[in-house]
């Protein structure tokens, strides 16, 4: 497995992994940094990105071995492993986020990843990003309302990184679904030519997907956090009452206590941290992420119920998805 940090050895490592059929220009290289190969890769064979923040786990694990399936027999996986600053507002975690790369290393090579491009702030930024991706108005609902410019900063590094490393495709998870809605619509805007995979999240077995920064769960803050699949799963299982049900089933188990009586505080109540505080509960069309009304009887087709709350200081999104109509009928 080969590590790369700065946009050369990205540049180097990409050509002797998947010469090019003609040469490669990346803009700010040395002309000997350039891919001057004539060959061309291996029928069937892909170049797959999977862009991360690291603090890996196994969900990410899940994206690198589809991209190992969808890159071919010869085609190479490449992991990118950067935490990105322009995604963090002020007040957000930054500066605490995970961060463990030789770990993330260490499974990047267990599951067969040709390159890791793990770049400093420096290499991904070498001076103020004047210029910055707009989201438009699907980037400025739901988790743009609640995280102002956070779209900015995500498309902006997935744009930088899409540039670097050339990929015929790239793996997203669907947890991230507003992200992977914008990410699509990005590739296909700028006529980028790359392939948007989705990953099905991947959920503990109480059903709580998994994420870096449950990380920062406590013990009591664990037992709660699934219950925002349970609201997610009852808000679909009602698809046929419409939309208003489902919002409805789901914000009913919202509601109701978190807990049993076994973690009860020495009052007989529900501790402090066992009532998550809910941002947003919505659904939203699956391919524009438009918003579907609650009273909106005729919608008919594939969304996505999602949510965003915190559980303690810890703010998990989530969400799964629900089919109206002729879609559920097939």
């Amino acid at each position: 497995m080969i590590i790369a940090r700065t946009r050369g050895e990205l540049a180097a490592a990409l050509e002797k992994l998947a010469p090019p059929a003609r040469p490669i220009q990346w803009p700010g290289l040395p002309s000997d940094a350039h891919s001057g190969g004539t060959g061309g890769r291996p029928p069937g064979s892909k170049t797959v990105l999977v862009p991360t923040m690291g603090a890996l786990h196994d969900g990410h694990l899940a994206l690198l071995r589809r991209a190992r399936e969808l890159a071919g027999p010869s085609g190479p996986v490449v992991v990118s492993i950067f935490v990105n600053p322009l995604q963090f507002g002020p007040n957000e975690d930054l500066d605490k986020y995970p961060r463990a790369l030789d770990a993330d290393l260490a499974a990047c090579e267990a599951e067969g990843v040709d390159l890791v491009f793990a770049p400093s702030v420096r290499v991904m930024y070498p001076q103020e990003q004047l210029v910055r991706v707009d989201p438009g108005p699907t980037g400025e609902i739901l988790e743009g309302e609640f995280r102002p410019g956070f779209f900015h900063g995500v498309l902006t590094v997935v744009l930088k990184l899409f540039n670097l490393v050339r990929p015929d495709t790239a793996v997203f998870g669907q947890k991230d679904a507003q992200q992977l809605v914008l990410v699509r619509r990005m590739s296909a805007d700028f006529g980028l030519g790359i392939e948007i995979e989705a990953v099905q999240t991947v959920r503990a077995a109480d059903g709580l997907a998994l994420s870096s920064r449950n990380k920062y769960l406590s013990p009591v803050e664990r037992a709660v956090a699934p219950v925002l699949h349970r609201a997610l799963a009852a808000g679909a299982a009602v698809a046929s009452g419409g939309p208003g049900a489902v919002v409805a089933a789901a914000q009913a188990v919202l509601d109701a206590p978190a807990l049993d009586d076994t973690v009860l505080d020495d009052t007989g109540s529900e501790p402090a941290e066992a009532s998550p505080r809910v941002d947003y509960l919505a659904l939203a069309d699956e391919r524009s992420y438009e918003l579907v009304r609650n009273d909106d009887l005729d919608f008919h087709g594939t969304a996505v119920l999602a949510i965003a709350a915190r559980v303690g200081t810890t703010r998990l999104i989530d969400n799964v998805i629900v089919e109206f109509g002729h879609a559920a009928d097939d």
